[in-house]
Formats: structure tokens, sequence, C-alpha cells
């Protein structure tokens, strides 16, 4: 078998296991900026989101005004093609990371470039919770803060999870994206050492890699939504 696979695939052989071009590195590089993009942009889309069902005609708090620049920073981001984004923010990044090439730097424009599509997600879930259930706790005194933690969050946490899921997913392919372009990871491993120098092996192996990762993600998402959504039943 080993032999089998070195004759088959030399250069994933040739790249090795760790190292600077190695793939336990590229994996490393696609994991660390897949979690702090996650967790920036993350939160920014949750803030956003919340903003968006708070402050609708529907909402708890109807504010034209604040629904409609919320509304329109989500939508102006959201439009932007990520490889446009990459170089449009580029002098920000340069500000904040001191760079522009690298995983660190990356993490400024996949935060970015994630929280729009997360924003949204985040919106169509809380907007799915049953409205007879927010009157009902607003007819009971429960303060603001209390229904979106309480009813909002709470009602739609497997939703929630769902689309999160998909939102780390679609993250996974931005890294791929980034790493084209200098950032490092899988992404760089499948166009820079792979397709750049006629490598199918390289490119195989590092699609086969993300291929696996997004499975990952997508499985334990839907168990820990379906539990989720099982145990708050019971």
């Amino acid at each position: 078998m080993k032999e089998w696979f070195i004759t088959n695939f030399p250069n994933v052989v040739q790249q090795g296991w760790t190292g600077e071009t190695g793939w336990w590195t590229s994996i490393v590089q696609t994991l660390y900026m897949t979690f702090w993009s996650a967790i920036f942009g993350g939160i920014a889309g949750l803030i956003f989101g919340i903003a968006l069902v708070l402050f609708d005609s529907d909402g708890i708090l109807p504010n034209k005004i604040i629904f409609n620049v919320v509304d329109k920073v989500v939508s102006l981001f959201r439009a932007i093609p990520f490889i446009i984004l990459l170089a449009f923010i580029a002098p920000v990044t340069q500000k904040i990371v001191g760079t522009q090439i690298g995983t660190t730097a990356a993490l400024v424009p996949l935060s970015v470039g994630v929280f729009p599509f997360y924003a949204r997600q985040v919106q169509v879930a809380l907007q799915s919770v049953n409205q007879g259930t927010i009157e009902s706790a607003q007819s009971l005194g429960s303060s603001n803060w209390d229904i979106i933690s309480g009813v909002y969050l709470s009602e739609a946490f497997p939703e929630l999870i769902r689309v999160s899921t998909v939102t780390l997913i679609s993250l996974v392919g931005l890294t791929a994206m980034a790493g084209a372009i200098g950032a490092g990871g899988l992404g760089n491993m499948a166009i820079s050492y792979g397709y750049n120098r006629f490598a199918n092996d390289t490119t195989l192996v590092a699609t086969i890699l993300v291929v696996i990762m997004v499975l990952i993600i997508q499985v334990v998402g839907d168990v820990w939504a379906r539990w989720i959504d099982h145990s708050s039943k019971v």
C-alpha cells in the first residue's frame, strides 16, 4: 500500500507532512482561519442578524432608520464577491495586521466576507420564531433582553445551529479561495503546489481533505441540531 501511494502520489509525498509547506501545516492553517473567522464574523453576523429582526417593522423595537442602515450595510457587503473583497479591504488589513499576506491577514477579509451571509441566516432563523410566543412574553412583562435571550435565541437555537453549519461550510470554501492568493492552507496547497505545478495528485488530495472537513462540519451540525431539537420537545 505504501509503495502504491508513493508511486501514484509522488508530489503529495514530496510535500511532506510537516514543515512550512507540509500537509499538516496546511490543515492547521485552514482550521486556524476557519475558527477565528467564524468567531469574529459570527459575532458580527449574530449582532447584525438580531438587529435586523428587532428593528424591523414587526420587531419588538421597530425603528425604520436603524433597520434600513443595518439592512443596507449587510446587503452591501453581501453583494461584493469575496475575491474582490480581498483586494478592496487590503489597506484595512494592512493597518490592522501589518501585512496583507498570510493566514492572520486573511482573518480580516474572511470575517468581513462571512458576517453578512451569517447575518441573513440569523435573520431568517429568528423570524421563524412563533410570533405568539413573543407576544405572550411581552404580555407577561418580560424585558427586551429576556425576549431576545429567552424567546428568540432559545426558540431558534436548533435552527441557529443549522445556519451556523451552513456558514461554516461556506467559510471553509472562502479560506480555500484566500489560500489561493497567498493566505496559506489547503487552498494554497491545491493551487500553488498542485494546479500551478501540474501536480494533479496534490490538488486531488487537498480537495479530498477540504471535502472531509466539510462533511465533518455537516455531520456534527446536523447531529447537534437534531439532539437540541429533540431535547426541547421532551
